[in-house]
């Protein structure tokens, strides 16, 4: 029997640039989105302050060769990835959004995956999927973030840790701005939300495979170990027990484990990222 057209609904890719990021990883994770099977309504990037001219130039560039509309929002400083996905979120013009970092790589049924999963479950606010992390090939995975899949585990996990790849969610624009968008911090900004959007009422899915390659990287490292990325973490999952989402034990125990973790040298810390909090393998692919 013939294949039965799907008719998609349209969606906005929303990304956010400021001046330190690596002109050539923004092409790539440009060009992933653009190859997506189910093209884009639009990317809206925001330019979180001035940037370099490299990245002018990319941008430039998509902007007259790209044949999905490229809509970009000014800051006029970097006020950080919360208030500009904040900024982003409202210049969207379709209910489904796709969030992308500008130096990730989506796999190109990434979307319409997740438009799948949408399409089945309409009741669902937030659909996301795992994560394969690479150092500098993107060929040769190191990992992979495996985040609960049923709405049921996703609602218990999210109590503790993170219960979503911030990268590849797509999500519904209305539903985020019923709870307030990101709030104004400047680490974990996608942890905080998302727990408000689950305890308040907002059922969600992951999908069952990576969909997109997140580079990792020395800065990475650097920002998993700083004390400002840890209190933070800390003072969410604080914010989710006074609120009552999270158990007193639940916030003991990530206070501690957190606390644990930063305290570790560099590499240790690595390791137990990798062994630990991820699934490790040592594939790579061909």
């Amino acid at each position: 029997m013939p294949e039965i057209a799907v008719d998609y609904p349209k969606y906005s890719v929303l990304m956010s640039l400021y001046e330190k990021e690596c002109p050539d990883y923004f092409r790539v994770a440009m060009d992933s989105m653009l190859g997506q099977t189910i093209k884009p309504d639009e990317i809206v990037i925001v330019e979180d302050g001035p940037l370099t001219d490299a990245l002018y130039a990319v941008l430039d560039e998509y902007a007259k060769k790209s044949d999905v509309p490229i809509k970009t929002v000014k800051n006029a400083e970097n006020f950080g990835l919360g208030f500009s996905l904040n900024v982003g979120l409202k210049a969207c013009r379709n209910e489904f959004v796709a969030r992308m970092d500008t130096d990730d790589i989506s796999m190109p049924e990434r979307c319409k995956k997740q438009l799948d999963v949408f399409a089945k479950h309409p009741e669902l606010s937030i659909v996301g999927a795992y994560v394969d992390e690479f150092y500098n090939d993107p060929m040769k995975i190191e990992s992979t973030r495996v985040v609960p899949e049923t709405y049921d585990a996703i609602y218990q996990f999210a109590k503790k840790r993170s219960a979503f790849n911030h990268p590849v969610v797509m999500y519904r624009k209305s539903k985020v701005l019923e709870f307030g968008g990101y709030a104004n911090l400047r680490r974990n900004q996608d942890v905080d939300l998302f727990g408000r959007m689950l305890f308040g009422g907002c059922k969600a899915e992951n999908v069952g495979e990576s969909l997109l390659r997140f580079r990792s990287n020395d800065a990475l490292t650097k920002r998993r170990k700083s004390w400002e990325n840890t209190k933070s973490y800390i003072d969410t999952i604080r914010k989710f027990h006074k609120m009552g989402y999270s158990s007193f034990m639940d916030y003991a125990k990530v206070a501690v484990a957190q606390t644990a973790v930063f305290l570790m040298a560099p590499k240790i810390q690595r390791w137990v990222y990798r062994k630990l909090l991820s699934q490790n393998t040592t594939a790579s692919l061909q």
